[in-house]
């Protein structure tokens, strides 16, 4: 089974039936995680419990736990006190479709169904809640720099609302898969740089890098071989990783 396949199987048997009580936000929480994107954090996860010479398998749970939480953010950043989005992946968002106190609820509901979610991992759980909890509460130091008013520092921006998210999917992975310290260290580099890499991407596609277009495409190019050499040395299977850091460079929409 490959990693695809892993994490929409997991994702639908953690997530609520459509039937549980109260159904409107049971809906909106599967409407707001099965609205497609790429899935990129959940594959870090597994990949990364396969480059310490683990299984995917054994990063299943903490894999969905990364995506569930992911999509927690997703739907309280399109509300009308946010950024007032009105659709995400070509459909209406969360809010919009299920009215705006539904959607804080259903967010709410993500955000500890991903804590529940990650305590099945299959070994280290005290550690991989508390690096969620960490990052979590990292992509919230991020958004809230955001969206300050004048100056910003973009890069504490960058590493809190984006790599943070990265940096969590990794390190759970490694340590569903019992992986050393060190391992653990690589893979929080790999994920640091993964991460800048993917939004100086995202400011490529939407044309709107602080730095300029030629900058920002070398930015994206260091961090994202800075991302591959960090692997070296890891003692499982890194390919999965290295052709995800690479194939995020130069992506599309």
């Amino acid at each position: 089974m490959r990693l695809s396949q892993i994490i929409e199987k997991v994702l639908d048997e953690v997530l609520p039936s459509e039937g549980t009580r109260p159904e409107v936000i049971s809906k909106a929480m599967r409407y707001a995680v099965g609205t497609g994107g790429k899935r990129v954090r959940p594959r870090i996860c597994l990949a990364a419990a396969e480059a310490v010479g683990g299984t995917a398998e054994d990063a299943r749970y903490p894999a969905a736990a990364i995506e569930i939480l992911h999509n927690y953010t997703l739907v309280h950043d399109d509300l009308p006190a946010m950024d007032n989005d009105v659709e995400r992946r070509g459909k209406p968002t969360v809010w919009k479709e299920f009215g705006e106190a539904n959607a804080i609820l259903a967010g709410d509901a993500l955000l500890a169904l991903a804590y529940r979610t990650a305590a099945l991992a299959p070994r280290n759980v005290p550690q991989i809640v508390q690096e969620l909890g960490e990052q979590g509460l990292g992509v919230v130091r991020g958004q809230v720099e955001d969206i300050e008013q004048g100056d910003k520092d973009i890069e504490f921006v960058y590493i809190h609302k984006t790599a943070d998210l990265f940096i969590a999917a990794a390190v759970m992975g490694a340590l569903a898969a019992g992986a050393s310290p060190e391992d653990v260290a690589k893979l929080r580099e790999f994920a640091l740089n993964l991460g800048l890499a993917f939004q100086y991407e995202d400011d490529l596609l939407d044309g709107d890098s602080p730095y300029g277009m030629e900058k920002t495409q070398s930015l994206a190019q260091e961090a994202t071989a800075k991302a591959i050499s960090s692997l070296d040395g890891l003692s499982g299977d890194t390919t999965e990783l290295r052709l995800l850091a690479q194939s995020l460079l130069g992506r599309k929409k």
